[in-house]
């Protein structure tokens, strides 16, 4: 995929002859980092457990909206101060790719064919670019190996967790193989029946409705048809997932009392984490969406994302060979589809939340020396910028994005969508711990605004290396 990039003099630069010899300076300082961290990384020890988050549909200004509600200003979260701090491409091969010049004189240029979560999460689940729409396999249809399949090889748990159907594109592009991502049932046999997934979790409950409400016949949509989601309940489902030859069947779950009380304590072997909800965790309550976050009451019984992430956690850190896990805050992307402020908030203060969880973690029972931990987004969704923005002149020669404009804690910022969909902006990356610098070997670009950034594919590929593995050529 070519991503096209040029620095060309602007208001956003500098002068011709200073962008110049700090292209020189880039160049070769590129050449010593090309030629040294390799050889680092080949001595050094792997990360024992890796976690990825990624919190859908979210791009820098979604990131900063839960701050500026939450605190009244920006860079707050604890993931804000990471080591590593890089911008993130989410072009697919159904996309256009990237042209920075473009991107920054052309307002309407990121709405331009925007890629999607199936192919972002086939991207960084294995270190591969694929079409719009499908999940670990490659334009022909070819199956690609995913992160989670890899470590299962390395006698590592998996775990998968997020606040939208369990079967949705981000979890289903790290452990299925289907050309269409709307292919739920073939989905959810692969994640249920034939996959060696330790810990899912997420929301698609048949017997419920998006309020939490009991339905009077069950929706097994997620599932397919029935019989998947009765031998589920049964305790009939999940196949041989350690390669003992003995069935190792799902243990579920679907009540706040049960997420509260496996939190801490032992636990079993393989966990289904299924919130009584259809659709989302909260986002998709019913209510007025254009109130401030929280001023429609919350489902009761339901599992936050940081519950969720707390129980997982408990189950995988069993394996004394380590794990990975996806953690996926999904809805943030379906709040900003409606364009609905104040639920894209709540969404995302719920996702910092699991953040701060997962950091807990790390440094009570496990340690920075030993875990990777990646923050970042598949694609930013609903354009979200500050008042303002656009074009700038009836001529539309001249393009401005604004901030968002900070009106204080618990007051929703200032601001204004301009899509309703998906765009082709860079979304930001945090990392810290075990490998984290080897995402930095990456770097395919710089944005005149955004900075240094990756590719989705190539983390995927750092991640793979971190674990003594390269995929294929893309």
């Amino acid at each position: 995929m070519k991503i096209k990039i040029e620095m060309k003099a602007n208001a956003m630069m500098k002068s011709k002859k200073k962008t110049n010899a700090r292209k020189t300076i880039i160049s070769v300082g590129g050449l010593l980092v090309a030629l040294i961290i390799p050889m680092l990384a080949c001595s050094e020890k792997p990360p024992k457990n890796i976690i990825l988050m990624i919190s859908d549909g979210c791009g820098y200004n979604h990131f900063d909206a839960a701050s500026l509600f939450e605190k009244g200003q920006p860079g707050t979260q604890v993931y804000e101060s990471f080591p590593v701090q890089l911008a993130v491409c989410t072009a697919s091969l159904s996309t256009p790719g990237y042209d920075a010049e473009k991107i920054w004189s052309d307002f309407d240029a990121v709405r331009e064919k925007p890629t999607d979560s199936a192919a972002s999460a086939t991207a960084f689940a294995t270190g591969h670019h694929t079409l719009n729409g499908r999940l670990a396999v490659d334009a022909d249809g070819n199956p690609l190996l995913t992160i989670l399949e890899h470590a299962e090889t390395l006698n590592k748990s998996t775990g998968l967790v997020t606040t939208v159907p369990f079967c949705h594109a981000t979890p289903a592009g790290f452990a299925s193989h289907v050309d269409a991502r709307s292919d739920y049932g073939q989905i959810a046999q692969q994640m249920l029946q034939t996959g060696a997934v330790d810990v899912l979790m997420g929301a698609g409950h048949p017997d419920y409705g998006s309020a939490g409400e009991k339905l009077q016949q069950p929706n097994p949509v997620h599932f397919g048809d029935a019989v998947l989601w009765e031998a589920v309940k049964a305790g009939q489902a999940g196949g041989d997932s350690d390669g003992d030859g003995a069935a190792d069947a799902w243990t579920m779950i679907d009540s706040l009392a049960d997420w509260q009380s496996l939190a801490e304590g032992p636990t079993p072997k393989r966990l289904f984490g299924l919130a009584p909800v259809a659709t989302t965790l909260q986002q998709d309550r019913p209510g007025d969406t254009l109130v401030p976050p929280f001023g429609v009451e919350l489902i009761k019984n339901v599992p936050s994302l940081r519950h969720m992430t707390r129980v997982a956690l408990n189950v995988l850190d069993n394996n004394p060979n380590g794990f990975f896990m996806l953690i996926e805050g999904g809805a943030v992307d379906w709040a900003s589809h409606s364009n609905q402020m104040g639920r894209l908030i709540e969404e995302q203060i719920d996702f910092n939340r699991a953040v701060e969880a997962v950091v807990a973690w790390i440094d009570s029972t496990s340690s920075w020396s030993e875990t990777l931990l990646i923050i970042t987004a598949d694609h930013e969704t609903g354009y979200l910028t500050g008042p303002g923005s656009g074009r700038a002149t009836e001529t539309g020669i001249e393009a401005k994005w604004n901030s968002l404009q900070n009106n204080g804690a618990s007051v929703m910022p200032g601001h204004e969508w301009h899509s309703n969909s998906h765009t082709n902006s860079l979304v930001p990356l945090f990392a810290k711990g075990r490998g984290s610098e080897t995402l930095r070997r990456k770097l395919v670009g710089e944005d005149p605004v955004r900075g240094p950034y990756v590719t989705n594919a190539g983390v995927g590929q750092a991640l793979f290396e971190l674990w003594k593995s390269k995929p294929a050529a893309d």
